[in-house]
């Protein structure tokens, strides 16, 4: 009689005490899986001889997905693992709790670095930024470099127009007076600097389906010109005169400039000084026309001041204009094409939609949020929103063939098969939950009743090791 049988039963239950021991003691680590003893007999010359464990099958099914309202939380609702780097070294992992380190690196707790595809373009002056959807997945590092400013290149905006409105003459016009136009309404636009304008468009019905629209945009304070009557500066834009002509609207000799000028005041011989000086640069003449029933028929524009009638440069459509100005600062003269599409005019109150524009200025980085399809959109003070990432995620045919590596970490091997990239929410890869974290998929109830059966297990070995050493002290007693 021999013990080996009890003795290979002792050793199953303490690896399988161990194995539910690590289950229980991992119940709250996120991303966890949990593992299970696989046994099996061990039989020879007809005879049994205990058994062995032959392997440790771990579960990947997805646990619990808890939402944190932390962005940099992640989560994968679905197949998948989320790809490291770390000491020359590729991981997978199911844990997506993540920092931002100082150099822009997306990093675990362990400092392994997640990986994907980086922003291309960012910053640049004429290609769009983008991120790729596919190669060769590299560590994901966010740019630390501020969101350069963008001149405005496009704009559009559709105005609901009343037909029943007062027709007025153009030539009466006057900004300062409402009672010269029938509606206004403004919005920024920005140069190149990411100097800011307040676009104005003034509507002045001429007849009959019939309307004109004069634009002007405000310079603000950031101008050459001079902002006080009198003072050392006299670089006025060519032919205004507020030394001599006083408080008043003023427009320059070429009309691309209107002056303001407000308490100066005068020393009795017409000479002024003092007050405020404001500017506002003249833009081109928008002519809408109307068909019978409302629709905008054409849109014409005319240059400014002497210039002559505008003709539509390639690539204006036909229900676009062309403005352009110099806010005289420094920055490159700016030009954009306005869209009017989606203007009417019927018997309806002035409203409009949807006013679009595609520039702005500097903004530095507030913070980054995930797409589901794993997109990193950096987010900036100027209330841009960008690109500048894209989380990959990895699977296998066999994920339990996986080696775990410790720290919710895995490495690939033969018997997982090999590595299949791709982009989160495509094929069988599941997607980026962003505020997310996935509970430990540990059942703790089921895994207490699974310590108690290994515990017996281990004390019914021990005691037919017990049995039969009685057997044997019996034996060696017959004298």
């Amino acid at each position: 009689m021999g013990f080996s049988q009890a003795l290979s039963g002792v050793n199953a239950a303490s690896k399988q005490l161990d194995v539910v021991g690590n289950n229980i003691a991992n119940s709250q680590t996120v991303g966890f899986k949990s593992s299970s003893v696989q046994f099996s007999d061990v039989f020879a010359a007809q005879a049994g001889l205990g058994t062995r464990v032959v392997g440790e099958l771990q579960d990947f099914s997805t646990g619990a997905l808890e939402a944190t309202g932390r962005n940099l939380d992640l989560a994968i609702a679905g197949d998948g693992f989320l790809r490291f780097s770390q000491n020359g070294e590729v991981g997978f992992s199911r844990n997506g709790q993540l920092t931002m380190t100082a150099e822009g690196d997306l990093v675990n707790a362990q400092g392994a670095k997640l990986m994907g595809y980086n922003v291309a373009n960012f910053n640049d002056p004429v290609l769009e930024a983008t991120v790729p959807t596919g190669g060769l997945p590299e560590v994901i590092n966010i740019p630390a470099e501020a969101m350069v400013a963008r001149a405005t290149s496009q704009a559009s905006a559709g105005y609901d127009l009343d037909a029943t409105a007062e027709n007025m003459a153009v030539a009466d016009f006057d900004a300062g007076d409402p009672s010269t136009y029938n509606y206004s309404t403004s919005m920024s636009v920005y140069d190149s600097q990411g100097n800011g304008y307040n676009l104005q468009q003034y509507f002045i019905k001429t007849g009959a389906n019939n309307w004109t629209v004069e634009t002007r945009a405000d310079l603000g304070s950031n101008n050459v010109f001079p902002k006080t009557v009198g003072s050392a500066a006299t670089n006025y834009p060519a032919g205004i005169d507020p030394e001599n002509n006083g408080n008043g609207t003023w427009p320059s000799s070429d009309g691309r400039y209107i002056a303001i000028v407000s308490g100066a005041s005068d020393d009795g011989a017409g000479n002024f000084s003092g007050g405020s000086v404001s500017y506002k640069a003249v833009l081109e003449t928008s002519n809408l026309t109307f068909d019978s029933n409302g629709k905008l028929n054409a849109v014409s524009y005319t240059g400014v001041g002497a210039a002559a009638p505008a003709v539509k440069p390639v690539g204006i459509g036909e229900n676009e204009v062309l403005f352009s100005f110099d806010g005289s600062n420094g920055a490159a003269p700016l030009q954009f094409s306005f869209d009017y599409s989606g203007t009417t005019q019927t018997a309806q109150d002035y409203a409009i939609n949807d006013p679009r524009q595609d520039g702005y200025e500097s903004g530095k980085l507030v913070g980054i949020t995930f797409t589901s399809d794993g997109l990193v959109q950096g987010n900036y003070s100027n209330e841009q929103s960008v690109g500048l990432g894209r989380v990959v995620l990895s699977n296998f045919r066999n994920p339990e063939g996986l080696k775990p590596m410790g720290d919710n970490m895995w490495a690939e091997t033969n018997a997982s098969g090999a590595e299949v990239v791709g982009t989160a929410g495509t094929g069988q890869l599941g997607s980026i939950e962003s505020g997310t974290l996935e509970a430990s998929n540990v059942d703790l109830t089921s895994e207490l009743v699974d310590l108690i059966i290994a515990q017996r297990n281990y004390q019914a070995n021990t005691n037919s090791i017990r049995t039969q050493s009685e057997v044997m002290d019996a034996i060696a007693q017959l004298r």
